[in-house]
């Protein structure tokens, strides 16, 4: 038996522009290369030195980010079951590979011209970063209302919005307009997920199916989909009864999401 993470799998086409568009050499890429090589996650999880929740977690990101599944994992069978990429998880890393030659490519032409000079090459080589924020969905600017104190920017994902509340110098120095492309990103500890919740002012209410949950440090760490191949983390309380594919919302504070675009 076959089953792809996340289940749904309707999207056709990858973005490269937002699963690649950090650092190639993102250490959720070597973890996907390590299930390719290894055909397990635990097993992948222990070449990379990860815990296998951090590698679930990195799939999940990556599958966000490219819009669509990119591992398989195998039930069953005489060898317990494990996993694999599939056509999509191939893709990506094809395509990493030739950003990453092209890098190196490209950072050695520059260094062997001289007609860089006072450039930091080191820096230029680094330009990529990484974030501890678990949550990052990519969505399109939707709205933008400017208010006295501050702007709220609504953000469409699939079949749902987000809003997020920045600053005006935010709003500026990102050059926000409607139709563009960012990722929304949020801390896991920032949210909560319970069976319903009545709606609140400057609170998002993001309504999904529960995927996987685990034992958390004080509750239960929840994996909800909100979207075709979309998921995001929280966490629910010691006494929330959440089982799998329960109907579910996330809960996360409009000024607690933080708006990334490519530079």
């Amino acid at each position: 038996m076959i089953e792809t993470y996340p289940p749904a799998m309707k999207q056709a086409k990858i973005d490269y522009s937002e699963v690649l568009g950090v650092r190639t050499i993102d250490k959720r890429l070597d973890i996907l290369r390590a299930i390719h090589d290894a055909g397990s996650i635990s097993e992948a999880a222990r070449l990379c030195g990860v815990s296998y929740k951090a590698a679930w977690q990195a799939i999940e990101t990556l599958s966000n980010l490219a819009g669509l599944a990119l591992v398989e994992k195998l039930v069953g069978g005489s060898g317990g079951g494990g996993a694999r990429l599939n056509e999509a998880g191939l893709r990506v890393l094809e395509v990493s590979d030739l950003l990453n030659r092209a890098r190196e490519q490209t950072l050695a032409r520059i260094e062997n011209t001289g007609k860089v000079e006072g450039l930091n090459l080191p820096g230029i080589a680094s330009v990529g970063f990484r974030t501890s924020m678990r949550n990052q969905l990519p969505c399109s600017v939707e709205k933008i209302e400017r208010h006295s104190a501050s702007a709220q920017i609504e953000l469409a994902m699939e079949r749902q919005s987000l809003q997020a509340q920045i600053t005006h110098e935010s709003l500026e120095l990102l050059h926000l307009k409607p139709g563009q492309k960012v990722i929304a990103m949020f801390k896991a500890t920032a949210v909560s997920i319970v069976p319903s919740m009545v709606a609140m002012k400057g609170v998002n209410h993001l309504q999904g199916r529960v995927l996987r949950r685990g034992k958390g440090v004080s509750g239960f760490e929840i994996s909800l989909e909100v979207g075709t191949d979309l998921t995001l983390v929280g966490f629910a309380g010691p006494q929330t009864i959440l089982k799998g594919r329960q109907s579910a919302v996330a809960a996360v504070e409009a000024n607690a999401v933080v708006i990334a675009v490519a530079s």
